[in-house]
């Protein structure tokens, strides 16, 4: 449930003084009070921060989190910027107010808001529950980062705070924003997105190969570039801290569950082998089946190569086998093969995705070419990949956050998601790109 708020003397106004306009090379002043000049007229939207906010500076060291579903807590740093963003259908003008407390009675600080370059300071000087004036901003269309930043406090926190109303004529066409308690979490990470390629054939396809470049500056901590997607798993690579990387290779039990203990004996995931140095593991939350992964420094603006083998073992099970290749080397490196009980199939569903699985890092974007697809058929035929459709995921579709697009470049086919741009792909436009280059050339019998 949302915190009741008391925010009681409000220090914002639409009005600059006379006699106080700034000076050249100088900053704009900050406004002063006049709580009763503004009030919310028409429709209002309330933006709850714990499906719309990130703690976006300092990147690190921070004690702030934003709570789900209470909103910002441990607010103790001045140097904390908290940024929320709402996407305006069109431009305008808003009122803002904000929900917010103190911890404890006899308590009051001091914080300011800022929207294009406006800045409104207001005091919190209350623990009880109310909801205070901020001001009036000018806002353009697309998405709007508000932020939020504490400057005085008498306690040891500034205060905690539960959600924005937003109204004005910027509302009126409607806003894009988490207004859905179940989605919080997943608007914080932002929508995935997809390109489900088509395969350009009705025989049996034994691989799947692929390129992926993730341009410098794109890779944000939180992010999987997910290459070689099959109906049954997946196999890309992904940044799980500021210090490690991942090769990482899954493939699902057919037991649905989100929890890797409820699976039956007779439905796990069982492991063939493993590469040099792979850890073996299962993994829950989003179905449930065996996981394995390569700790590997791989760099941005480099291209790294993938391939997927899927063939059944005659036994009605699958054994499905991932390979990556190291430009260093100029080897291949097994990362696993899992066989796959109650499966007789050969490779389903080839796809690409792209998603940030951190919350926290919502607010980054990230981006990767996908380059080079190829299938082999059972014959030994390799063919090129040359269509694919852009989708996404339920926290696109709910429009609950939208920043995620697709398409083609130089290269090949990319996706786009996270940092709240406003460009748009329509979901399910499909693309193609002509593909000039050779197929693979792997000598099959040499693979680790």
């Amino acid at each position: 449930m949302l915190f009741n708020l008391a925010l009681i003397s409000c220090i914002s106004c639409s009005k600059t003084t006379a006699g106080t306009d700034p000076a050249p090379n100088k900053p704009a002043p900050i406004e002063q009070p006049n709580p009763s000049s503004l009030s919310h007229q028409g429709s209002k939207f309330q933006v709850p921060l714990a499906g719309n906010s990130f703690v976006t500076s300092p990147a690190s060291g921070y004690s702030e989190n934003i709570h789900n579903p209470n909103g910002l807590k441990n607010w103790n740093s001045a140097n904390s910027i908290i940024s929320t963003y709402v996407r305006f259908k069109t431009a305008g003008k808003i009122v803002l107010s904000v929900n917010a407390r103190t911890l404890n009675n006899g308590e009051s600080s001091e914080a300011e808001f800022s929207i294009n370059n406006k800045k409104v300071k207001f005091n919190l000087t209350s623990s009880n529950l109310n909801d205070i004036m901020v001001g009036e901003f000018d806002v353009p269309s697309g998405y709007v980062k508000i932020d939020l930043q504490g400057f005085k406090k008498s306690g040891s926190y500034f205060g905690e705070v539960s959600n924005l109303t937003i109204s004005g004529s910027a509302t009126s066409a409607g806003l894009v924003y988490s207004n859905k308690t179940d989605f919080y979490y997943w608007a914080r990470r932002g929508p995935s997105c997809h390109l489900q390629y088509t395969v350009p054939t009705t025989e049996s396809v034994s691989y799947y190969y692929s390129e992926v470049m993730v341009p410098t500056g794109e890779d944000a901590q939180g992010s999987y570039f997910m290459a070689n997607g099959f109906a049954e798993g997946y196999f890309g690579f992904q940044v799980n801290s500021a210090t490690e990387r991942r090769i990482l290779f899954s493939v699902w039990s057919p037991y649905s569950t989100d929890n890797p203990n409820d699976i039956p004996a007779d439905q796990r995931i069982i492991l063939n082998k493993k590469g040099t140095d792979v850890n073996i593991g299962e993994f829950g939350n989003e179905g449930s089946g065996g996981q394995s992964y390569l700790k590997y420094n791989w760099k941005a603006g480099t291209t790294y190569k993938f391939l997927l083998k899927g063939e059944p073992d005659g036994t009605g099970k699958t054994d499905y086998t991932a390979w990556f290749y190291t430009p260093e080397t100029e080897k291949w490196n097994l990362i696993a093969c899992f066989k796959r009980p109650k499966t007789d199939t050969y490779l389903k569903g080839f796809h690409s995705f792209l998603e940030n699985f951190n919350p926290t890092y919502g607010f980054q974007g990230r981006q990767a070419h996908y380059q080079n697809q190829w299938v082999r058929t059972i014959s030994g035929n390799w063919l090129k990949v040359s269509e694919a459709t852009f989708t996404v995921d339920n926290t696109y579709n709910n429009q609950q956050r939208v920043d995620a697009i697709g398409g083609t470049n130089s290269d090949g086919f990319f996706l786009r998601n996270c940092g709240f741009f406003n460009d748009y792909v329509a979901p399910y436009k499909k693309f193609s790109y002509m593909n000039q280059k050779t197929a693979p050339n792997i000598d099959f019998t040499k693979l680790p």
